[in-house]
C-alpha cells in the first residue's frame, strides 16, 4: 500500500471515473514514481490509546493505528494528520503536547487539539484489496489537528555568518544566513534581551526623570507616573488609560528630585527647596531648606530620607512608628560634593535600613553606617578611577520586600547577595560585594557599559530584585535560574527609568528617552541573542556587505528544486499532459482538473519544497536591508544555473569609487557522476537606484565552477575549478591577466592580505601564494605539510592563518621565519616543479584542537566594546563560539598546570606539537542549550577541560581522520626525495667526471 500528496481526495481503489482521474489529481510537482520516505515516528501508550506517529520526507504526519486480536495484529489503519516542518526526532507527550525537533530550523511544541478521529479524512486499511501499483492519494491541507504553542530557537544549520556594527549599537551584530530550502532565514542576531514596547506616548517637552508610585503598601499595582521637567512636575494616573491627575499632593510648580511611598499609605516628594509628606488623608507637612542652600542629591526607601544640601552637608530623616518623618540631630558634612547616593531596602523584620552609600566629587565612595549607636559613621571607603554618576545598593538573588505580600515569611529562603553598584561617568559599571554586619567592600568588578555616564534604577524581575543599568545602552543585570547576569537590553537609548507594574504588564519598566515616554516589557529572560528574521527562498550560501552602505547580496541555491519561473512550466506541462491523455467523454472534467492544476500552489515553508530531481538547480540573487530586514531587489536566475560564490570588488581601472559585485554560476551541473554541461559564468553587477537595486553589466564564461572569488589589489582572483586566475574589469566582459595551475584539486576558498594569497584547496590544505607584479606570476611558495579538507580558512596576520576542516577540527599554521617568498624557481627542484605534490617550503603547525562539528565561517572580532579580539566561528549544527588567545604567558602556564593537574583528563584527538599561540575556548552557544568548555594548548598536547570531543560516528571518524593526519608523511616523502636526489646528483658528477676523462 502507498501513499500519494495531492489536491484530491482518496478514491476508492476499484476502477471507477473518480478513480481514473485519481492519477491526474497529482498536483504535486514530484515524480509521482518517485515514491515516499518515512524518516521519524513516536509512539504514544496510555490505557485508553495506543497509536503512532510517522512523519514523511516531506513533512506530512500519519496516524497510525493497530487492531489486534489477543496478539495477533489484524489490521493496521493510517490516517493523515497534518503536515509540519521535517524532524529528525518526536515525541509525544502526556499532558497533550508534541515536540518535534526540528532537523533544521526552530524546534516546535504542538498542542494535538485533536487526533484525527471526527474528521472526514479518508483511512487506509491494510485490509483493503489493492492491485499491484495501486497507489492512495491524500490532500496536504492547514493543520487544524495540531496547534503551535512554542518554539525554540535553532540556527541549524548556518552556511555563513559576519559580524559587523551596521545599526551603531556599540556592540557587534551577527549576521548569519540560516536553514535549508524555502524555510531558510537571514538573521540579525544581538546580544541582548528581546524588548517589548507596550505604549509610546509624547510629552510636552523633554523630561528628566521619571517614577512610579503606589498609593498604599498593601498594593499590587502601581497608582502614579511621576515626570519630572526642567521647572514643573507633571504626575499620571494609571488605569485603562494613563491621564493626568491634580489631586494627587504632589507639587507641580516645582523639579522633583525624587518622589517614594513612605510607610504604609503616606508619599513624599523631594524638590530643591524642600521635602513635602503628603499623608493618606491629604494632610500635607512641608521641610523647608535652610537659607538659600537647595538640595542637591538624595536617597529614600520606605522609612528612610537622606538628603544633600548644597557644599556636601548630610541630613537624615526617618519615620517613627507613628508614620511622621522626624529629623535626625546631627547632620554630617563631607570633605566634598555628594555626586550620588543610595540606601537599600529595609529587610523584612527590621526598622530601617543600615547602610548608606555616598558618591563623592573625589572619585570616592563612603560607606556610612545608619544604625542609632552610631548614625552616619563611617565604615568602608572605596577609591574610584572616576567620578560617580549613580550609587544603588541591592540583594540579588532575594525577592523584591516591597511588592511581595508574604516578605516576613520565609526571609531565611529570601536573602540573597547584597551588592553595592557604582556607575561611574566614563561609562563603567562596578560591582562590589556588601557585608551585611561589618559593611566591607570586597570582590570588586568592573564592566564597560557605554560612552555615556552610568545611571541605576531598582527594578523588579520574576519577583526577584534586579538593577537597569542606563548608559548608550541599556543593561539589566538579575538573578536567573540560580545564575546572575548582566545583558544588554535591544532597545534605543533610554535617559531614565523607574520600575513599573499594572495589571496590563505586571513586571514592566517606564522609561523616558527624548521627549516620549515609553512602557516596556521583558518577556524572554535568559536568552543571549534577540533575532531579526528576513525570509528567504532558497538555501543560502554566502552574502557580502556593502561597506559604507551596509545593505547586503545574498545568493541563495538549492539542488533538486524548481525555480519560480520553472513551476509556471512544469504546470502547463502537467495539464497539458491532462487534457491530451484524457478521453473525449472526459474532457470537460479534465478541463476543471487543468484549471485546478494552474491555480493551485502549495505554501513551499508549511509543505516544503517539490522534488525536481537530480541535476536540478534553483537560485537567486537578493539585496537586502539587513538592519531594517527588507529585501530590496530579486533576480531570478534560470533553471539549472546554481550560484556558488559572491564578492564585492572596487576596480582600480575606474576612477570613481564604485564596487561592483560578481556572483560565480554553473550551469546544468551534475553531482554524481560530476559533469558541468554548461560550463561556468562570471557575472558582474553594479548598484543602481541608490542603492535600491543591481544591473547585470555583462556575463564572462569559464570552463569550470567559480567556487570562491575575493578582491585583489584592485582586481578579483577567482577560483575556476583547480586554477587560480586574476581578473580585471572590461567593457564586455572580466579580462584574464594571469593564471596559476598548480592547486592540485579543486580550490574551495581564497583570503588575501597585501600581496599574498592563501589558497585552500578542497582536500591538499592551505597554499600560500605571491603575486609577482613585474613578471605578472602567481607562485606557490609555501604550503602545509599535512592534507586538510578545507570548509573555511581566515588570515590572523600576514604569516599566520586560522583554518577548519569538514572533520570538526580547528587549526592555527604558521610560516616559519625562515620563509623566503621571492625565492627563485630551481629548474633541478623537484618541489618547484610540482613532482613532489608540494612546495619547497612548509608552514608550521601552531594550534589544534578538535571541536566535533563541522565549522562553516571563522572570522575575527571584538564582540563587546573594549574587549580583546577573538576568533568566532560558527558550525553546521547552529553553534555560534569563540576561540579567545592568552595575552600573557602566565595564563598559558596556569592553564596548562591546572590541565595537567587534572585527575580525569582527555588528550584532543589532534596530533601533538610546540604551541607558540596558545587558545582557549571561551564558550559556545548552540542551537538547544549552552555549553561553556575552557580547553588549553600546551607544548605537546592539547588538553581539555569538559565533554568537547562529543559522540557519534561524525567523531570517531574525525578521530580517524586526525590520527591519519598524525602519522609524518610529508617528512617520510621529504627524506626519500632527499635521498633521490643525493643519488641523482652523485650519478650526475660521475657521469661527468668519466666523460672529462674520456673513460667512456
Amino acid at each position: 500500500m502507498q501513499a500519494d500528496r495531492q489536491t484530491g481526495k482518496v478514491w476508492d481503489t476499484t476502477f471507477n471515473t473518480a478513480n481514473y482521474f485519481g492519477c491526474f489529481l497529482q498536483h504535486d510537482l514530484e515524480d509521482p514514481d518517485r515514491g515516499m520516505m518515512f524518516v521519524t515516528y513516536t509512539a504514544h501508550k496510555t490505557k485508553a490509546l495506543f497509536f503512532f506517529l510517522l512523519q514523511t520526507e516531506q513533512g506530512d504526519i500519519f496516524k497510525v493505528t493497530l487492531t489486534s486480536d489477543e496478539d495477533m495484529v489484524t489490521e493496521i489503519k493510517m490516517k493523515y494528520l497534518d503536515t509540519i516542518p521535517v524532524a529528525s526526532s518526536l515525541c509525544v507527550l502526556r499532558t497533550g503536547f508534541l515536540f518535534v525537533a526540528c532537523e533544521f530550523g526552530n524546534h516546535r511544541l504542538y498542542q494535538i487539539a485533536h487526533l484525527g478521529d471526527a474528521d472526514d479524512e479518508p483511512e487506509f486499511s491494510s485490509n483493503t484489496p489493492v492491485e499491484e501499483g495501486d497507489t492512495f492519494y491524500f490532500r496536504p491541507r492547514e493543520a487544524k489537528n495540531l496547534l503551535m504553542v512554542d518554539e525554540l530557537q535553532s540556527l541549524s544549520p548556518i552556511m555563513h555568518c559576519k559580524i559587523l556594527d551596521l545599526a551603531n549599537e556599540d556592540t557587534p551584530q551577527f549576521y548569519t544566513a540560516c536553514g535549508t530550502s524555502a524555510r531558510s532565514t537571514l538573521r540579525v542576531l544581538r546580544h541582548g534581551l528581546e524588548v517589548t514596547e507596550m505604549a509610546v506616548s509624547e510629552l510636552p517637552g523633554n523630561p528628566n526623570a521619571v517614577w512610579t508610585v503606589r498609593k498604599h503598601g498593601d498594593d499590587k499595582f502601581d497608582a502614579y507616573i511621576v515626570v519630572s521637567f526642567v521647572n514643573a512636575t507633571l504626575v499620571l494616573s494609571i488605569g485603562e488609560t494613563v491621564e493626568e491627575v491634580a489631586d494627587s499632593g504632589f507639587l507641580g510648580t516645582t523639579p522633583t528630585i525624587a518622589c517614594s511611598l513612605l510607610g504604609d499609605d503616606a508619599l513624599i516628594q523631594v524638590y530643591p527647596e524642600g521635602i513635602r509628606h503628603i499623608r493618606a488623608d491629604k494632610r500635607v507637612n512641608e521641610w523647608k531648606s535652610p537659607g538659600k542652600r537647595t538640595i542637591t542629591k538624595c536617597a529614600i526607601n520606605e522609612r528612610q530620607l537622606v538628603i544633600s544640601l548644597t557644599g556636601g552637608e548630610l541630613v537624615y530623616f526617618e519615620m517613627d512608628q507613628t508614620g511622621q518623618l522626624n529629623e535626625y540631630t546631627e547632620r554630617k558634612e563631607m570633605q566634598s560634593d555628594v555626586s550620588c547616593m543610595a540606601l537599600g531596602e529595609v529587610p523584612p523584620g527590621e526598622a530601617r535600613s543600615r547602610f548608606l552609600a555616598v558618591g563623592l566629587e573625589d572619585n570616592t565612595v563612603r560607606l556610612l553606617s545608619l544604625d542609632p549607636q552610631d548614625c552616619l559613621s563611617p565604615l568602608s571607603l572605596q577609591a574610584l578611577p572616576a567620578p560617580a554618576e549613580s550609587l544603588n545598593i541591592v540583594e540579588l538573588g532575594s525577592k523584591d520586600f516591597r511588592r511581595e505580600s508574604s516578605a516576613t515569611s520565609d526571609t531565611k529562603e529570601r536573602r540573597g547577595v547584597l551588592y553595592l553598584n557604582i556607575g561611574l561617568q566614563n561609562g563603567v559599571l562596578l560591582r562590589s560585594v556588601l557585608d551585611p554586619v561589618t559593611g566591607d567592600l570586597s570582590d570588586t568588578r568592573t564592566r564597560y557599559l557605554g560612552s555615556r555616564p552610568v545611571k541605576l534604577f531598582r527594578m523588579t524581575i520574576q519577583g526577584n530584585q534586579a538593577v537597569l543599568a542606563v548608559s548608550s545602552r541599556a543593561w539589566l543585570s538579575y538573578h536567573y535560574q540560580n545564575r546572575f547576569l548582566l545583558t544588554p537590553l535591544s532597545y534605543e537609548t533610554l535617559e531614565y527609568a523607574s520600575a513599573f507594574s499594572s495589571d496590563q504588564c505586571p513586571e514592566g519598566i517606564v522609561a523616558i528617552a527624548s521627549n516620549t515616554l515609553r512602557i516596556l516589557a521583558l518577556d524572554k529572560l535568559g536568552t543571549v541573542f534577540n533575532e531579526t528574521v528576513t525570509p528567504l527562498r532558497y538555501t543560502p550560501r554566502k552574502f557580502v556587505i556593502h561597506p559604507t552602505i551596509g545593505v547586503m547580496v545574498t545568493i541563495e541555491t538549492d539542488h533538486n528544486a524548481y525555480t519560480l519561473e520553472g513551476k509556471i512550466q512544469r504546470k502547463q506541462e502537467m495539464a497539458r499532459e491532462l487534457l491530451t491523455t484524457a478521453e473525449p467523454t472526459d474532457q470537460d472534467m479534465a478541463k476543471v482538473l487543468a484549471s485546478e492544476i494552474l491555480r493551485g500552489d502549495l505554501n513551499d515553508v508549511d509543505f516544503g519544497a517539490p522534488k525536481a530531481g537530480p541535476g536540478k538547480w534553483a537560485s537567486c540573487v537578493r539585496l537586502v536591508h539587513p538592519v531594517a530586514g527588507k529585501t530590496l531587489w530579486v533576480e531570478d536566475l534560470p533553471q539549472n544555473e546554481a550560484a556558488f560564490s559572491v564578492c564585492l570588488v572596487k576596480f582600480l581601472v575606474r576612477a570613481e569609487e564604485e564596487y561592483f559585485v560578481l556572483v560565480g554560476t554553473a550551469v546544468d551541473l551534475q553531482l554524481n557522476p560530476r559533469q558541468l554541461g554548461g560550463g561556468g559564468r562570471l557575472r558582474t553587477y553594479r548598484f543602481v537606484d541608490d542603492f535600491q537595486k543591481l544591473e547585470l553589466l555583462h556575463v564572462t564564461p569559464v570552463d569550470e565552477v567559480p567556487h570562491s572569488i575575493a578582491a585583489f589589489q584592485g582586481r578579483v582572483a577567482v577560483a575556476v575549478g583547480r586554477s587560480l586566475r586574476i581578473y580585471d574589469l572590461g567593457k564586455k566582459k572580466l579580462l584574464r591577466k594571469c593564471e596559476s595551475k598548480q592547486i592540485p584539486n579543486m580550490i574551495v576558498d581564497i583570503k588575501t592580505m597585501g600581496s599574498r594569497l592563501y589558497i585552500s584547496d578542497v582536500s591538499e590544505s592551505v597554499h600560500f601564494v605571491k603575486y609577482k607584479v613585474k613578471e605578472n606570476v602567481l607562485s606557490i611558495f609555501a604550503d602545509d605539510t599535512f592534507p586538510r579538507y578545507i570548509t573555511c580558512s581566515m588570515p590572523l596576520d600576514y604569516n599566520t592563518i586560522a583554518i577548519a576542516d569538514k572533520f570538526g577540527n580547528f587549526s592555527v599554521i604558521r610560516l616559519p621565519a625562515t620563509v623566503n617568498e621571492d625565492h627563485e624557481d630551481d629548474p633541478s627542484s623537484f618541489w618547484d616543479r610540482g613532482l613532489l605534490n608540494g612546495a619547497s617550503q612548509k608552514a608550521e603547525s601552531v594550534c589544534n584542537f578538535y571541536l566535533g562539528e563541522t565549522i562553516t565561517s571563522l572570522q575575527k572580532a571584538t564582540l563587546i566594546p573594549g574587549g580583546s579580539e577573538s576568533v568566532v566561528y560558527t558550525t553546521l549544527s547552529g553553534r555560534i563560539g569563540a576561540f579567545v588567545p592568552f595575552t600573557s604567558r602566565e595564563d598559558q602556564e596556569f592553564f596548562s598546570a591546572s590541565g595537567t593537574a587534572s585527575p580525569k583528563r582527555e588528550a584532543s584527538a589532534l596530533r601533538p606539537g610546540p604551541s607558540p599561540l596558545p587558545v582557549v575556548l571561551l564558550a559556545s552557544q548552540g542551537c538547544g542549550g549552552r555549553r561553556s568548555v575552557r580547553a588549553v594548548q600546551r607544548p605537546g598536547l592539547c588538553e581539555a577541560e569538559g565533554d568537547c570531543r562529543g559522540t557519534g560516528p561524525d567523531t570517531e571518524r574525525g578521530g580517524q581522520e586526525a590520527r591519519r593526519h598524525s602519522q609524518p608523511l610529508c617528512v617520510l616523502i621529504y627524506n626519500y626525495a632527499t635521498a633521490v636526489l643525493f643519488l641523482y646528483g652523485t650519478l650526475s658528477v660521475a657521469f661527468l667526471f668519466c666523460t672529462l676523462f674520456g673513460l667512456l
